[in-house]
């Protein structure tokens, strides 16, 4: 994803206290502790409201906020990420700040229609997280994607870490087997004519679904590395066939929608 230039009328510049967020985002003893080991500063950046950025707000989105995440290290758990959305109750476009390296991170946040108060956090559902390799803090930025209300600006702002393969999961195997074809990489990547035919949370529901395939397979093999009995490995093989073959459906069905 192509870092953004987020418009100077949309700055915050809010430093949160980390209390604050464990107050709202239901943060237990453990995941405090990897707030205090993992966070150097929680900076609120931005704010993309219809009064900052001139558009108008839709009843799925009215904002979205940006988070500046400056780390200790390299290394995040995403259950903090997870508890900062909790906490905050629009959808979320964190950067991850670690030395002079920078990511972008987001989970797709959908608004729960059974919750009364708008202001409610816990309305929201919160997916799966999507990120951006590291890179250089410093890289070129790129205005602020072209869109016709808020809904459609978190679209766009979204769509490209599913788009430019952030979501590609690789099997970890080392050699495949004896008359298979490679290891298949799936990268959800989507032209803009697909995007008018496919939704994004469409798409995202795709690569969950492939990633947890991808996970099962790893499960099986490391079931028949640790199995002895040959009939026990023969019917975990066919396991492990029966798996990749609803993998291979499942990028087909993939690829089908970008052709």
């Amino acid at each position: 994803m192509t870092l953004i230039a987020w418009p100077k009328t949309a700055a915050f510049n809010r430093v949160v206290p980390k209390r604050k967020i464990y107050e709202h985002g239901a943060v237990g003893s453990a995941l405090k502790e990897r707030f205090v080991q993992q966070v150097e500063q929680i900076t609120w950046a931005y704010k993309l409201a219809p009064e900052t950025v001139n558009l108008p707000a839709t009843k799925t989105v009215t904002e979205i906020q940006v988070f500046r995440v400056t780390l200790k290290g390299a290394e995040l758990d995403r259950g903090v990420l997870k508890a900062i959305d909790r906490a905050i109750p629009f959808p979320l476009i964190f950067e991850l700040i670690q030395g002079t390296r920078i990511k972008v991170a987001a989970a797709y946040k959908q608004s729960s229609r059974s919750q009364k108060s708008e202001g409610d956090s816990s309305r929201w559902r919160i997916g799966n997280y999507f990120e951006t390799d590291w890179q250089p803090e410093h890289t070129t930025r790129q205005p602020l994607p072209v869109a016709l209300d808020m809904s459609s600006l978190y679209e766009q702002l979204l769509g490209p870490l599913v788009q430019d393969g952030i979501t590609r999961v690789r099997e970890q195997s080392t050699v495949p087997e004896a008359n298979q074809p490679p290891t298949a990489i799936y990268s959800v990547t989507a032209t803009s004519e697909q995007a008018d035919r496919v939704t994004l949370e469409q798409r995202i529901e795709r690569a969950e679904a492939i990633a947890a395939q991808q996970k099962e397979i790893q499960r099986i093999k490391a079931r028949m590395g640790r199995e002895k009995q040959f009939n026990k490995r023969v019917a975990i093989n066919a396991e492990l066939r029966d798996a990749k073959q609803k993998l291979e459906r499942l990028t087909q069905r993939q690829g089908a929608s970008q052709s």
